[in-house]
C-alpha cells in the first residue's frame, strides 16, 4: 500500500470534472451572449421549413413496423456480442463455439417465428 491518503488519488479526477463543468458552463454562457435575442416571424413558424402543417402527426402505424424495429435492435445487439467472441475465439475453444451456436439458434428461432406470424413480408 502507498503512504498517500486516498483522497489525494482522486484529485486528478476531481480536477477533470471541474474543467469539464467549467467548459460546459462557459460554452452555454458564450451562446447566450452571442445569439440574437429578437427572433423574426418566420423563425417562430413551426418546423422552420416554410411548409404548413397539413394533418395530425398522430397516426396509427401497423404493428409490423415495430416488430421490424425490434428485430433490427436484436440483430444489432447480436453483432455487439459476436465481435468480442470472434476476437477471443481461439481462447474459448469448443465451449465458446457451442455457446455462440446456441445464441444464434435462439435468434434464428425468433426470426422464424416473426416470419411465420406475417410480421416480415418480402414483397
Amino acid at each position: 500500500m502507498s503512504t498517500e491518503a486516498v483522497p489525494l488519488n482522486y484529485l486528478p479526477i476531481l480536477l477533470f470534472m471541474a474543467i469539464a463543468l467549467a467548459f460546459g458552463l462557459v460554452s452555454l454562457l458564450a451562446g447566450w451572449v452571442v445569439r440574437p435575442s429578437k427572433p423574426y416571424r418566420a423563425k417562430l413558424a413551426p418546423y422552420e421549413s416554410g411548409s404548413p402543417l397539413f394533418s395530425d402527426a398522430r397516426v396509427q402505424f401497423p404493428m409490423r413496423y415495430y416488430i421490424i424495429a425490434m428485430l433490427f435492435v436484436i440483430f444489432d445487439i447480436e453483432i455487439v456480442f459476436m465481435f468480442p467472441w470472434a476476437v477471443s475465439f481461439r481462447k474459448l475453444g469448443l465451449l465458446g463455439l457451442i455457446e455462440m451456436a446456441v445464441f444464434i439458434g435462439i435468434l434464428v428461432v425468433g426470426f422464424w417465428y416473426a416470419w411465420k406470424k406475417g410480421a416480415l413480408e418480402w414483397d
